[in-house]
């Protein structure tokens, strides 16, 4: 069902427009740009591993100088990262990252491919990572994206040649790009896609030699420069209004989740490029060099090319649409090329070209921003053609073919149409990324064949408005959408989804019970839709009670919510599992929990996750009661604190003085403090006044650049790029009678069992003989580090320096994090 849904929609997919966004309305200079572009064949594609791996200087030059179809396929959607703009950590964060590059793809022109790779969290070396990811696999996505594709030139961002010199992900994206390319003209090879796509021989591969040149104006020995290729991206539009280095600096401003703000730059830009394999051509610059690049590429392309070349050189700012003819006169000949790869996008890039030239606006509004599977919704049809070419609307029908406009509409004039009408959705499936629908492994998602490479899951619903332009007919597709007026935003567009009937929400996702004592957990259940009723359970793990058994819930309106309480009681002896509620509703069950994601620059996202909330009978103690916490780059630690009974309270970093932090039983630092707070740097002192006076500072990890100061501690300490990235590597506690270890909590190696995705990250590797350091660890293959967790009295006090990963921790339950975590607030008391 899923395969013919995808196949249905995705038989060729030349843009990938983000759901719910504005729809574009482009200038005549935009236009022009286009045109250039729809007058190009060559195509262009940059491979790495991750969400803002990609060199978007290259990206945009390759768009918009050079014009060809560019593309960034990133193996992983970034979920192993950190998030410095919310709590969202692991698949959310991954839903971020891939509309962050969405965003930048739309902001450099170039499309958006991914593979099935999951960002697992740092690895040190690529044989690793392969294994984790399932080499064969993701060697097969890379292939089936170049045969999809069809890219002429292929860039590697990184350096096949150097495994265990970088993130392991990074050199495995170089090692599987360069086997590919000599894999996809092979029908033997992955003969799935081979069917599907057909095969395809690249001409050229490239590695961005971008580290080896940043910083020399010479050469590394042994470089052969008669393979290095020297490219100049400075390059101003005047079309556009912007340089290249402008452009680039937008796009890569939108990973915001990963603090990579970038300012413009203006002038000449160098970007190297070193020939890997292929055809190495004769004159440097000319990369598409021995390509056929114009519209001789196709057979019957040169009548086209008549056409389209003398519209571009001739160009009508004024009025784009006298081209009207032209181009329609050329979109017919374009549909009967027998090339189809070349003549689906050809055909695609001229629909949007005239479209845009008639000033012709086509819209398909929801009257609600949800619907359950198989709902019933009123949509709103807009229709409005801006030149004087006469246009006629000949019928809107939805994707299964079920009619909403069967009449005939002249669109005269600029003067708009509207039509309102009611559907019925065919759609069975819940939207929401579709990566997540199946539960994957700890390296692959679990993808259907058809949905593979896919950025985003498509719209659940489209319009096809049947267009007849003089004699010339064609269909366009248009997203069903969500519209409404926002007193501040104005128009404000939202994704028109499908969601369950039901949903609940545990709001705490990890309940820690520090003895046998029960404690009541709240339940959230969500209409998604009008008059509900029925009944909630809480399902546990074995050993557990709950009471009362179910409630019952009743809700009149969409979007209502009523919470109900049920009393969870720990056994007495250390356990953990899933407190995981199960909602009735007549003969069906509903256990998704619907997360939303609202951040200014990415479109408003609401994923359906498993409702559930970790539950974790451990032995522990605390001491203190007030913690003061100064917020870094975002996670949930304070919310974690608070379930082991810390009264938690966000701290202001500009009005931090020695007297108004002077009652607090510990203050801590949290992640990456030191690299966004610009106020840290000048509140070092009142800090160490509070440390000095009997209290404790914990600062979490930071990474070892771009620090705000380096004058983090009351002694030196430097900070490296050291980490621990098995979170099974073992431990050796080398202070065993530390204060740190002893008290509240006996910390032992058990504790350490049970973590996720890595011990810790930025270790400090240089300190002062005043810390001592507390554990000692390495991951295999590599030397011991000890700057894990490193404690220094000073004056009455302690000052706490540790890189462990409790970012990742806390908020996943790890018992043993908890125990050291409480230990290490409870130093002062």
């Amino acid at each position: 069902m899923l395969k013919s849904y995808y196949c249905l929609l995705f038989a060729f997919v030349i843009s990938f427009v983000s759901l719910a966004q504005r729809p574009e309305k482009p200038s005549s200079s935009k236009i022009y740009h286009d045109l250039q572009k729809l007058n190009f064949l060559g195509s262009v594609m940059y491979v790495a591993a991750h969400p803002d791996d990609e060199n978007t200087r290259l990206i945009s030059w390759f768009s918009n100088d050079v014009k060809a179809r560019t593309a960034y396929l990133s193996l992983t959607r970034g979920d192993g990262g950190q998030n410095l703009i919310g709590p969202e950590i692991r698949e959310l964060l991954g839903v971020i990252r891939t509309q962050e590059l969405l965003a930048a793809r739309r902001t450099d022109g170039g499309e958006q491919l991914f593979s099935r790779a999951v960002d697992f969290g740092y690895s040190k070396h690529s044989d690793e990572t392969l294994e984790i990811w399932n080499r064969d696999e993701v060697l097969g996505d890379v292939v089936r994206a170049i045969r999809k594709f069809k890219p002429d030139v292929i860039i590697n961002r990184f350096d096949h040649r150097t495994p265990g010199e970088t993130h392991g992900h990074h050199t495995a994206s170089a090692i599987l790009s360069f086997e590919a390319f000599d894999l996809v003209s092979d029908p033997l090879k992955y003969p799935s896609s081979a069917k599907t796509f057909g095969t395809w021989q690249p001409k050229r591969l490239f590695f961005n030699n971008y580290w080896s040149f940043r910083n020399n104006s010479e050469p590394p020995a042994g470089t052969d420069l008669d393979k290095i290729v020297e490219i100049n991206t400075g390059t101003f539009y005047p079309s556009l209004g912007l340089s290249n280095g402008e452009i680039a600096s937008l796009s890569r401003s939108m990973h915001r989740s990963q603090s990579f703000g970038s300012t413009g730059r203006r002038g000449d830009q160098p970007e190297w490029l070193e020939f890997l394999k292929g055809d190495l051509q004769k004159e440097k610059s000319e990369l598409f060099e021995g390509i056929d690049t114009s519209w001789s590429r196709v057979e019957g392309g040169d009548a086209i090319g008549e056409i389209l070349y003398a519209l571009e050189e001739n160009f009508n700012f004024q009025n784009p649409a006298a081209m009207l003819p032209s181009l329609l006169m050329a979109y017919e000949m374009v549909r009967s090329l027998e090339d189809k790869h070349w003549r689906d996008i050809k055909k695609a890039q001229l629909e949007k070209l005239i479209l845009d030239c008639g000033g012709i606006f086509l819209e398909a509004k929801s009257n609600t921003n949800s619907l359950n599977p198989g709902g019933r919704f009123e949509v709103d049809i807009e229709a409005i053609n801006r030149s004087e070419y006469p246009v006629t609307l000949m019928s809107v029908h939805t994707r299964n073919g079920e009619k909403v406009l069967d009449s005939v509409v002249p669109l005269l004039h600029n003067s708009g149409f509207s039509y309102g009408g009611e559907i019925t959705s065919r759609n069975t499936h819940n939207s929401g990324p579709y990566w997540l629908n199946k539960k994957g492994s700890l390296g692959m998602y679990e993808v259907d064949e058809a949905a593979i490479g896919l950025p985003e899951t498509p719209a659940p619903e489209t319009l096809t408005f049947n267009l007849i332009m003089g004699r010339t007919q064609f269909t366009v597709q248009r997203d069903v959408v969500y519209k409404y007026n926002d007193p501040v935003l104005g128009e404000v567009y939202q994704p028109m989804e499908i969601l369950p009937e039901v949903t609940t929400s545990i709001p705490e996702k990890v309940i820690i019970f520090p003895g046998n004592e029960a404690k009541e957990v709240k339940v959230n259940v969500v209409a998604g839709r009008e008059n509900i009723s029925g009944t909630v359970q809480l399902n546990h793990p074995e050993g557990w009670k709950v009471s009362p058994a179910t409630h019952t819930y009743d809700l009149a309106t969409k979007g209502s919510s009523q919470t109900v309480v049920f009393t969870v009681t720990p056994p007495n002896t250390q356990s953990e599992g899933y407190l995981r509620p199960l909602a009735s509703l007549g003969s069906s069950f509903y256990e998704k929990e619907l997360v939303t994601i609202d951040y200014d620059h990415i479109p408003y996202q609401r994923v359906l996750m498993p409702s559930e909330s970790k539950v974790v009978r451990i032995d522990i103690s605390k001491k203190g009661e007030r913690i003061g916490y100064i917020n870094g780059s975002g996670d949930a630690i304070p919310e974690n604190l608070g379930y082991i009974g810390y009264e938690v309270i966000q701290l202001d970093p500009s009005g931090i003085t020695s007297e108004n932090i002077k009652d607090f039983d510990a203050i801590v630092v949290g992640i990456r403090a030191y690299n966004t707070v610009p106020e840290l740097a000048f509140r070092k002192e009142a800090l160490m006044d509070y440390v000095k006076n009997g209290g404790v500072m914990v600062v979490q990890y930071n990474t070892s650049y771009n620090l705000i100061t380096t004058d983090l501690a009351p002694y030196n300490l430097k900070l490296s790029r050291d980490r621990i990235t098995d979170e099974n590597s073992k431990v050796r506690i080398i202070a065993p009678d530390h204060p740190v270890l002893r008290s509240p909590n006996r910390i032992t190696a058990s504790d350490f069992d049970g973590w996720v995705q890595e011990r810790g990250l930025y270790f400090p590797n240089e300190w002062d003989d005043a810390f001592v350091p507390i554990l000692a660890m390495n991951d295999k293959n590599y030397p011991e580090t000890k700057g894990s967790l490193l404690v220094a009295p000073y004056g009455k006090g302690y000052y706490v320096y540790t890189g462990l990963s409790f970012f990742r921790e806390l908020p996943a339950g790890v018992s043993g994090a908890y125990r050291l975590f409480a230990n290490i607030l409870s130093l002062g008391n």
